[in-house]
């Protein structure tokens, strides 16, 4: 007798066991797809907040090349009253100078969103392409 309570203890045991634990993995597999969800929820995030990053960039260098342009022009009408010699000098300024703002257009214009990490990269060293030549702008007339 004290075996057979023994022996029906120990299942009763076993088939709770299995029980519980057939709720714990459950469990487990509803955290995981809610854990899955926010992961993604997350990620898109990122991604709408890299996208747009690279749009408001866009936009900022689009207004600072249009500057460049009408900076462009201004040069155009100021050397028009120097001398041949120096109207030449500035010619060949203006130039390289148009030359430099429409790569840097065509640069970010095609640009293709690829990956946050190549967007840092490619940012920094538009910004420091960017800089270069509003620096060559700001020293047009000091040098010829």
């Amino acid at each position: 007798m004290r075996k057979s309570i023994l022996r029906l203890t120990a299942c009763i045991f076993v088939i709770g066991a299995t029980l519980i634990s057939c709720n714990t993995s459950s469990e487990k597999v509803d955290n995981a797809e809610k854990n899955v969800l926010k992961a993604h929820e997350n990620l898109n995030k990122a991604n709408q907040e890299y996208l747009a990053d690279v749009e408001n960039y866009r936009k900022e260098t689009a207004d600072k090349i249009a500057a460049n342009d009408k900076s462009i022009a201004e040069f155009k009408a100021r050397i028009a009253d120097e001398k041949i010699d120096a109207q030449i000098a500035y010619q060949k300024k203006i130039i390289a100078l148009e030359q430099k703002n429409s790569d840097l257009k065509k640069r970010i214009d095609g640009y293709k969103a690829e990956s946050k990490e190549q967007w840092e990269l490619f940012k920094a060293e538009f910004s420091k392409d960017m800089d270069e030549l509003g620096t060559a702008f700001v020293n047009f007339f000091s040098t010829k």
